[in-house]
């Protein structure tokens, strides 16, 4: 049994979101749900939120690795806030470097921030962020998304190492995880300074969102849904302020097992951090609008002839996302299968998520 973040129950001094906010969101019509738990945070402008200067990650901080926060600005003007993991024994090398984000709801001191710390103990300068309008980055309403966006966020990401005085520009790769495996290869398809990319334990957020799981929903649920969203619009004008999901991911008994897998990585001491779009808070609700009709990888074949490393568990609910991606993708790629492994487990499951794998990859096509 995995202990539920309540409030009253002190956590490494993380505050804990009002339960009375969450429940179970329902997976009906094309499934809003499927994009995630969610957060509700006061209004700011396109500024960085107050970013926190003490270690407050789900992980243990490295010794062999030098950490600082920083911000830099997407495309769109919105400031991004992120941390910057360096090789203490970098000495004044220009090192390769990886920008990472993920999963699709979460911040950069959960399970990007671990794959960022990890892989700068292996050598590379590493920026894992928080996407825009979400956690430390800037932007406003509060915790709403569009693919649009989070594909820029990752090319911003980019432009923030290349003027790094500690990176080689030309050896610059992508991780993304979870939803943002999908952004990740959005990105780079568009962003040929991008030499590699990783897609571990990927969703493509454009496909469960206007399809539903295993593409289930049905064109009369599509439009239903799309009705309610779209006059979900006046509501929000009328009200000069976006209405938010109610999370779902308090578990009342009989949910499916990945939902069971999500809540306890995101609502436990696990993997909890308050800021999270997923530990109990929530989207807007017309968050889903502009995933319904972009999907995100249509040119997936433009990332080669740069290599694409797909990571998936073997007991994934979402193994077929990664799977369809693969062979729509041009050699070289590769398709890596977890033996054993879930989805969430790849979040944080240091003896389940390949670093040995990942650092090869990585030397191997950001070599200088």
């Amino acid at each position: 049994m995995t202990e539920s973040i309540k409030p009253g129950n002190a956590v490494e001094n993380r505050e804990v979101p009002d339960t009375g906010r969450r429940n179970l969101l329902k997976l009906t019509g094309v499934g809003v749900a499927a994009i995630g738990v969610a957060s509700f945070f006061s209004s700011s402008n396109a500024k960085a939120q107050n970013m926190t200067q003490e270690w407050d990650k789900v992980f243990p901080q490295s010794e062999n690795v030098d950490h600082e926060k920083v911000t830099f600005k997407n495309r769109y003007g919105i400031t991004l806030s992120g941390d910057l993991y360096l090789p203490k024994d970098r000495a004044h090398n220009r090192l390769p470097a990886i920008v990472v984000s993920g999963p699709f709801g979460a911040v950069k001191e959960q399970s990007s921030g671990l794959y960022a710390q990890t892989m700068a103990e292996r050598g590379f300068v590493t920026l894992a962020f928080d996407p825009s309008y979400t956690g430390e980055s800037g932007g406003e309403p509060r915790n709403v998304a569009s693919p649009d966006t989070s594909t820029e966020d990752f090319m911003a990401g980019v432009d923030y190492l290349g003027l790094h005085n500690s990176v080689d520009r030309e050896r610059i790769g992508v991780i993304g995880i979870c939803g943002w495996g999908g952004m990740a290869l959005s990105a780079v398809a568009v962003d040929k300074r991008v030499k590699a990319v990783v897609a571990s334990t990927m969703y493509d957020m454009t496909r469960v969102m206007s399809k539903g799981y295993n593409d289930s929903v049905t064109l009369e649920q599509r439009t239903q849904t799309l009705e309610q969203l779209s006059r979900q619009r006046w509501e929000d004008a009328a009200n000069g302020s976006p209405a938010y999901q109610p999370p779902y991911n308090e578990l009342k008994g009989g949910e499916a097992q990945f939902l069971v897998d999500y809540h306890d990585y995101y609502m436990t001491p696990r993997g909890y951090h308050k800021r999270a779009v997923n530990s109990g808070n929530a989207w807007t609700q017309t968050t889903p609008l502009p995933f319904m009709n972009l999907p995100i990888l249509t040119y997936i074949a433009e990332i080669s002839p740069r290599p694409v490393l797909f990571i998936h568990g073997e007991n994934a609910h979402s193994r077929y996302f990664s799977e369809t991606a693969y062979a729509a993708a041009r050699e070289p790629k590769e398709l890596m299968i977890i033996p054993g492994a879930s989805h969430v487990d790849l979040y944080d499951q240091m003896d389940k998520i390949p670093f040995d794998k990942l650092t090869s990859f990585f030397n191997q096509h950001l070599a200088a």
